[in-house]
């Protein structure tokens, strides 16, 4: 009977339906395109709906216009320069763009990148070539090189670290404070210091790091001590909302100290991954040791990545949505993310089983951070669960990192594919998670390992 049905798979069926999946090796046979299409599309039913992860900071929306510009370009290498120099134009335009949107006082330079990790390896490279530079010229050793950041950094800043032989001297957080300023700042600063690192935005409750305060502490010591500390921004999330939502706030380039500025692209630039930026205040605050000139199908480059090969149409992508939106495009886009979130804030509170982490009144990035408020017979991460069991929303749960690692929170981030009405929807469901936990209890142990702990990327 078997032999029969096979007989007539492709007739009445798909061959793929009578066949485990190819798992441990190539199968000797391919398929048919809409056989291993239908595969795909049914295994990855399985994972979760992108536009119900709040937990993510990455673009899970674009425009049909703009999936179109990315589908048509994927071909296109934008490491090849000498066959695509329009799109290596076009890069360099998008450098331009943000150099100007952060302030850079005259000519610039940057680069596209993979990510916001590949920026960050990449800048965090610069200061410690510019540091050895400095530290020669003064014939100083140049063997025990740091880098300072606090607890509230993404964790590609330790691999940085771990990876390029420098000390990290990571600031703990506060038990009711969950950023850093100039006062933790100072102890850790010394000659071999060659940077420290500030958040715009962190990951965790999504406010800023005194930014300000902390120029202005390394101008001090640059003064008084005759120790020149760059300052890094990480601004990852926070680079492409602080312009549009606190235009008057001082933390890009118009403090003196900041050097360099990273920023995700595929996050609030409203790309698909992967897209981020490097960029620097002038020319010559990118260490020339770390920039290869070669010759590249004949054409000679400057290249200053970690990696190489990739499709140009995220950077196409990326522009697109720069001479689509424009300036008061992405102010108002950033404003509705931020008038929805603050009406999901006041609904999450108003329903009385929350209370809102961080200073309300702070300047943050278009999420809600929250956890419970008073005693319960369960905690953030049974609400976790309870919410994707009844309704399928992955909104993280997670512990802040020391020393507040008592603090469990939950986040949810307001993007695009939020709208009001879904706001309101999450918060009722949220209220009803709670209700069906008053009732029952936690969740079992087994539930508890399947909750996202993860604060997104």
């Amino acid at each position: 009977m078997a032999m029969h049905v096979d007989t007539y798979d492709d007739r009445y069926g798909n061959a793929f339906l009578l066949r485990a999946a190819p798992d441990d090796r190539l199968p000797q046979l391919g398929m048919s395109a809409t056989d291993a299409m239908r595969l795909l599309g049914e295994e990855l039913v399985l994972d979760g709906i992108p536009m119900r992860n709040l937990a993510t900071f990455v673009t899970t929306w674009m425009e049909p216009e703009a999936q179109r510009v990315i589908a048509e370009n994927l071909h296109r290498n934008y490491i090849d320069h000498a066959e695509y120099p329009q799109t290596a134009l076009i890069e360099q335009r998008c450098i331009r763009m943000l150099a100007r949107l952060f302030h850079a006082p005259g000519e610039t330079t940057g680069t596209r990148t993979q990510g916001s990790s590949e920026a960050i390896m990449l800048g965090a490279l610069s200061l410690k070539w510019k540091w050895r530079q400095r530290r020669e010229a003064a014939g100083k050793s140049t063997d025990r090189p740091n880098l300072v950041f606090g607890g509230d950094v993404h964790v590609v800043w330790e691999k940085f670290c771990r990876y390029f032989d420098v000390e990290p001297r990571i600031i703990p957080l506060r038990p009711d404070r969950y950023t850093i300023g100039p006062e933790d700042v100072e102890p850790h600063v010394d000659e071999n210091t060659i940077g420290v690192a500030a958040v715009l935005g962190t990951t965790f409750t999504g406010h800023a790091d005194d930014i300000s305060g902390i120029n202005d502490l390394l101008v001090q010591l640059r003064e008084e001590k005759g120790i020149d500390v760059p300052l890094h921004v990480d601004g990852a999330s926070g680079g492409f909302v602080w312009p549009f939502l606190y235009p008057h706030t001082e933390w890009d380039f118009r403090l003196e100290q900041v050097r360099s500025i990273n920023v995700s692209g595929h996050k609030y630039g409203l790309v698909y991954p992967g897209i981020g930026w490097l960029i620097f205040r002038t020319t010559d605050d990118l260490a020339e040791d770390l920039v290869f000139y070669e010759n590249y199908l004949g054409k000679k480059d400057a290249t200053f990545t970690l990696n190489f090969s990739t499709n140009a149409s995220m950077v196409l992508a990326q522009y697109y949505n720069f001479v689509r939106y424009g300036f008061d495009g992405y102010r108002f886009i950033m404003e509705t993310m931020q008038a929805n979130a603050q009406a999901l804030a006041e609904r999450i509170v108003g329903a009385g089983d929350f209370e809102l982490v961080g200073d309300k009144d702070a300047e943050q990035l278009p999420l809600v951070a929250f956890r419970l408020a008073g005693e319960h017979d369960y905690d953030e991460f049974d609400v976790s669960g309870q919410l994707a069991a009844e309704r399928g929303w992955m909104l993280p749960a997670y512990t802040l990192p020391p020393n507040a690692q008592h603090v469990t929170i939950m986040r949810a981030l307001v993007k695009q594919t939020l709208g009001r009405s879904l706001a309101e929807t999450l918060a009722d469901d949220l209220a009803e998670a709670c209700t069906t936990l008053d009732a029952k209890g936690g969740l079992h142990e087994r539930d508890r390992r399947r909750v996202k702990t993860g604060t997104g990327y």
